[in-house]
């Protein structure tokens, strides 16, 4: 079980998921995480461990089937950024989302702010048929 404070391959460990595995228990989020952590990502704010495993729970349990893997980790005493890829399977269909995580440390070592950058729009309705083009059309609009 991983342990604060948390090495390069310590994250590595906790961010990599193959398919078909189960995620980490209650009780391993609780070893890393600080009972009060702030959970953000694009679509949800949690404050609080609990809170933080059922957000995790719920994405395990939409999902078919769910994997993450490291691509790379940046590390000093406070702050880690991880650079991640994650593939989600639901209904037959496959998202794939690159996306980055910073974390910020308490002073015990476990995980106090926990922030995920993706994007969440262009994966999940891009592979959708009539909003799929609709979708990249609107991107174009904003980055050209």
């Amino acid at each position: 079980m991983l342990m604060p404070p948390l090495n390069s391959d310590d994250l590595r460990r906790l961010f990599s998921k193959p398919y078909g595995t189960p995620g980490p228990t209650p009780e391993q989020w609780k070893a890393v995480y600080a009972e009060d952590v702030l959970f953000i990502d694009p679509t949800q704010e949690q404050k609080g461990i609990d809170a933080y495993i059922r957000a995790q729970d719920g994405l395990m349990k939409r999902c078919d089937d769910v994997f993450l893997e490291t691509e790379s980790v940046a590390l000093n005493d406070e702050v880690a950024f991880v650079e991640w890829r994650m593939g989600l399977k639901i209904k037959g269909i496959e998202f794939i989302y690159p996306g980055a995580t910073r974390l910020v440390f308490g002073s015990d070592g476990r995980i106090t702010n926990h922030r995920d950058y993706f994007d969440f729009v262009g994966p999940t309705f891009g592979p959708v048929p009539v909003l799929g083009p609709f979708v990249r059309w609107i991107y174009k609009r904003f980055v050209s």
